[in-house]
C-alpha cells in the first residue's frame, strides 16, 4: 500500500493542482472551451484524490470484525444481515469490470445504506448522490504486488483490515447533513 500511496495517489493530486492551475486561467480568460476540455482531468484525479482520501482513512491494521451500533442496525435492516452485505459488496468488488470503485454508501433521501460502484477514479457522491462510507479499491494498482490478478483474494483479504470506527463516523456525519 505505500506504493500505492506515495505513487498512485500522490499522481492524481499532482494532477489534480496542475488541472486547477489551468482551470484558473481558464476562467480569468473566460476562455469556456478549455474549462469544458478540462473536466475530464478534473474528474478523473479529483476524483482519484477525494477516493483514495476516503480509502487510506476506512483501512487500520487494528480493523476487520464487525460494526455495531447505527452502522450494523442500519445494514441489517438494508442488507438482512452483515454476512448479506458483506457478500453483495464483495461481488460487486469483483464483478467491476476494469477498473473502478466499490462502495457503501448513505441515501440522504431514504435514510438508507446502498451499495454502488463507479467506473474509473469517478467518485461516488458527485456521480450517484451517495454520501460515500466505505469503499475498495479494485484498480490493479491496489493490489497486483500482492494479489497479481486475483482480484477475489485481495477483496476477501479487505474485510480484515476496515476500520469501522472510520466508516461509522462517515456515517454519523451523513445522518447529521440530512436535509442540509
Amino acid at each position: 500500500m505505500q506504493l500505492h500511496h506515495q505513487k498512485h495517489h500522490a499522481t492524481y493530486v499532482n494532477n489534480l493542482n496542475i488541472a486547477e492551475e489551468k482551470l484558473a486561467e481558464a476562467q480569468a480568460k473566460s476562455d469556456i472551451t478549455s474549462i469544458i476540455a478540462l473536466q475530464p482531468a478534473l474528474r478523473f484525479n479529483g476524483g482519484g484524490h477525494i477516493n483514495h482520501s476516503i480509502f487510506w482513512q476506512n483501512l487500520s491494521p487494528n480493523g476487520g470484525g464487525e460494526p455495531d451500533g447505527d452502522l450494523m442496525h442500519l445494514i441489517k435492516s438494508d442488507f438482512g444481515s452483515f454476512e448479506n452485505f458483506k457478500t453483495q459488496m464483495s461481488n460487486m468488488a469483483v464483478a467491476v469490470q476494469g477498473s473502478g470503485w466499490a462502495w457503501l454508501g448513505f441515501n440522504t433521501t431514504t435514510n438508507s445504506l446502498q451499495l454502488s460502484s463507479c467506473a474509473n477514479q469517478d467518485p461516488l457522491r458527485a456521480t450517484t448522490g451517495l454520501v460515500p462510507l466505505f469503499g475498495i479499491d479494485v484498480w490493479e494498482h491496489a493490489y497486483y504486488l500482492q494479489y497479481k490478478n486475483v482480484r477475489p483474494d485481495y477483496v476477501k483479504a479487505m474485510w480484515n483490515v476496515v476500520n469501522w470506527t472510520d466508516v461509522s463516523e462517515r456515517l454519523v456525519e451523513a445522518q447529521q447533513n440530512v436535509g442540509v
